[in-house]
């Protein structure tokens, strides 16, 4: 169960996020395997998923807040290629232009709560103008 990655350190509290069984946050239920929890969980409600083939993390820990606006965004963008608007792909390549990142920074486990909003709010026109709103 180990992971090739730097340290990873809370944005919210500073303290270093370690690799635990989804089951530490989920309980039995988890449908995941792995997250990186921030080492005051539960205190600081702050983790992230992984890769399942490599135990990375999908991005950088979040709080409850900002994991909903995350699911939301990705909800909005995956329409843009599940509506046929853009390739999946292209839709990637899409929103690296529209907000000027790089392939690496191009994944909403990177954004901010900003950028969730701003992500929403940009692939909404493109749908509204594809007549998929």
């Amino acid at each position: 169960m180990k992971a090739n990655h730097n340290t990873l350190y809370c944005p919210y509290c500073g303290k270093k996020a370690v690799l635990r069984d989804a089951a530490y946050v989920y309980g039995e239920n988890a449908i995941v395997t792995h997250l990186y929890v921030c080492t005051g969980y539960p205190e600081c409600d702050a983790f992230v998923g992984v890769h399942k083939d490599n135990l990375m993390p999908l991005g950088n820990l979040a709080d409850a807040f900002l994991r909903r606006r995350r699911i939301e965004a990705h909800k909005k963008f995956d329409l843009l290629w599940k509506k046929g608007i853009f390739s999946r792909r292209q839709a990637y390549k899409w929103m690296q232009d529209k907000f000027c990142l790089s392939e690496p920074n191009a994944h909403i486990g990177f954004f901010n709560e900003h950028m969730c909003d701003r992500l929403i709010e940009e692939a909404a026109i493109v749908l509204k103008n594809n007549n998929c709103a």
